[in-house]
């Protein structure tokens, strides 16, 4: 089973971070399926890369039923009609985590791989600049602006599906 240490590490690193769950918990939902298997046994008798693919298959699964969990879990006040109120009838303490929360997305916006930590910046300027604007200032054409803004937002909505979403309803975490 050493053999496989390395390709699944490699594999739960790469896909956490698009996804936004832990490597960790992927690397163990993995292992778990693998024992699960029948073929177990003969798993010294293979090279590495005949479990390769499905080292692959099995790590992306695992990130799919992670981001599924997520999109299940409801936060408790949902359920009870409350919905988000205008942040000036919120309290202190309601507006502190409000300004956390744009902090934590700003900060996962950095994370972003490529060039999405600069396009999503500028389009989240408290000047709102135009298209134009931001095209001209990232140097890129602004009829390509709006498909990178739609990969870019694609890419920090899986990640703070797990950050963000998951971790408030429980309370496990701030």
């Amino acid at each position: 089973m050493e053999v496989l240490r390395p390709l699944l590490v490699a594999e739960a690193a790469a896909e956490a971070h698009g996804s936004g769950c832990d490597p960790a918990d992927l690397e163990q939902g993995v292992w778990l399926r693998l024992l699960e298997r029948p073929s177990v046994g003969d798993l010294p008798a293979r090279p590495a890369g005949c479990w390769a693919g499905w080292v692959r298959a099995a790590v992306r699964a695992e990130a799919k039923d992670a981001r599924r969990r997520v999109r299940r879990e409801v936060p408790y006040d949902a359920v009870e009609g409350g919905g988000p109120a205008h942040p000036a009838a919120l309290g202190t303490e309601r507006m502190t985590l409000a300004a956390d929360e744009v902090r934590r997305v700003r900060a996962a916006v950095r994370r972003l791989p490529g060039r999405c930590p600069s396009v999503l910046s500028a389009m989240m300027s408290p000047q709102d600049p135009t298209y134009r604007e931001i095209a001209g200032e990232l140097g890129i054409s602004q009829g390509s602006l709006g498909p990178v803004r739609s990969r870019c937002l694609g890419c920090l909505r899986r990640m703070l599906t797990a950050e963000v979403a998951a971790l408030e309803p429980w309370g496990m975490e701030r």
